[in-house]
């Protein structure tokens, strides 16, 4: 079993959810008392919050990329960036140690190819929503027609992310703001819904919609889980 490193932190609330479904996923495949090789970097998010905010995006790679270092010395063989967002900076990440790192996006796009699904609605962070970074994966490499929110859409959904969401606040109103959303998008044709921010599925759960949620999160713990076991 290989080891992965997880730069966590964005928040520690997802963060606490890919060790514990890494490790199910683990014990899934290999059965008796197995569990993961995790080794895990939380940051303080306040401070990647505070770049974020302040457009300082090179500043915050270099202390991601700091941290992949860090967890490759410690042993890690493979590594992932455990938030959506934060692959804006994933080449500078990746450009600092020499083991592989597990885009969300890529995964994310493959598995949603493989459902034969093409049309799908975004929801997440304003810089994910709306930036070229995450949208160029999924549009360019796996030819999917994304739609995000309107405007007015696109700021609810961040603010109760940052709001409410990352610090562990989880709100009825907010989550029929979401559903109103997912419903607009449905009405727009997209044939399902990727949670683009690691903190949505906290908010949003499959039985709350009939159309069809990606869990970006989950998804993202999968590839780890199948990379770890490989030969």
């Amino acid at each position: 079993m290989k080891t992965v490193g997880l730069i966590g932190g964005m928040s520690w609330e997802s963060t606490a959810t890919y060790y514990r479904l890494i490790n199910q996923g683990i014990r899934q495949r290999c059965g008796g008392l197995h569990s993961a090789k995790i080794l895990l970097y939380s940051v303080d998010f306040a401070e990647i919050e505070e770049l974020q905010s302040s457009g300082r995006w090179p500043q915050a790679g270099v202390l991601l990329a700091e941290v992949a270092a860090r967890l490759e010395a410690g042993g890690a063989d493979l590594l992932m960036i455990c938030t959506n967002t934060m692959h804006k900076v994933a080449e500078q990440v990746a450009a600092a140690v020499s083991i592989p790192l597990i885009h969300i996006a890529e995964a994310t796009g493959g598995h949603i190819v493989a459902d034969g699904i093409q049309a799908v609605g975004l929801l997440g962070t304003r810089f994910t929503m709306e930036e070229d970074f995450y949208l160029s994966v999924l549009e360019n490499r796996y030819g999917l027609s994304v739609t995000v929110p309107a405007k007015e859409d696109r700021r609810l959904v961040d603010e109760v992310i940052f709001n409410e969401l990352c610090r562990g606040v989880i709100a009825e109103h907010s989550k029929l703001e979401y559903l109103r959303i997912v419903e607009t998008l449905s009405a727009q044709g997209c044939g399902a819904i990727i949670l683009g921010c690691t903190e949505i599925a906290l908010l949003l759960k499959p039985d709350d919609t009939d159309l069809h949620l990606y869990d970006t999160t989950e998804i993202h713990a999968q590839q780890a889980v199948a990379m770890m076991l490989e030969d």
